[in-house]
């Protein structure tokens, strides 16, 4: 089921979301509709609070974006990076803040844990497009969005366009 993705400044997206305890078939479901949500949007990423669910659980797909190979779709549930070095810069953009990137530096190597739909415990390492889409979607657990990094010129233009669009949606 595609489920409606919560957008910019919608405060839920600003919480910190709660470790899952007990892997359930409730969430078995949540990762399967993440999964067609963010498929849908055409994004490589969703987090759980992007469809207002406060869980620390993500989906990830690079291999939907031209040129990258990974490791298909990943379901992580309680995903922590235990380590990580280097440095990658990426232009992102985020299906909770539409029609707006900014480039970003993130580590470019990092070692993941986090359990599987299955309650399985895996490290993976990431690099590339992988690292980015991982860190960018843990950011999501702890509160914080892409439109964070940006300058204060350009959040405030962002939030303009922003009231401009709804001014124009509404029907009188």
């Amino acid at each position: 089921m595609i489920r409606k993705i919560i957008t910019y400044p919608d405060p839920l997206l600003t919480q910190v979301a709660k470790s899952v305890i007990h892997i359930t078939d409730e969430i078995r479901t949540l990762l399967n509709d993440m999964a067609e949500t963010m498929y849908a949007g055409e994004g490589v990423g969703l987090a759980a609070p992007q469809v207002a669910v406060g869980l620390r659980a993500i989906v990830i797909d690079v291999d939907v974006e031209a040129g990258e190979k990974g490791p298909g779709l990943l379901k992580m549930v309680n995903p922590e990076i235990v380590a990580g070095d280097g440095e990658i810069e990426w232009e992102e953009g985020c299906l909770s803040v539409p029609d707006f990137r900014i480039k970003i530096k993130r580590k470019g190597h990092l070692r993941v844990k986090y359990l599987t739909e299955n309650g399985e415990e895996i490290f993976l390492e990431c690099e590339g497009l992988l690292a980015v889409a991982v860190q960018h979607e843990i950011d999501h657990l702890d509160g914080k969005l892409i439109i964070d990094d940006a300058s204060r010129l350009k959040r405030d233009l962002y939030r303009r366009k922003l009231r401009k669009k709804h001014t124009e949606d509404i029907d009188f």
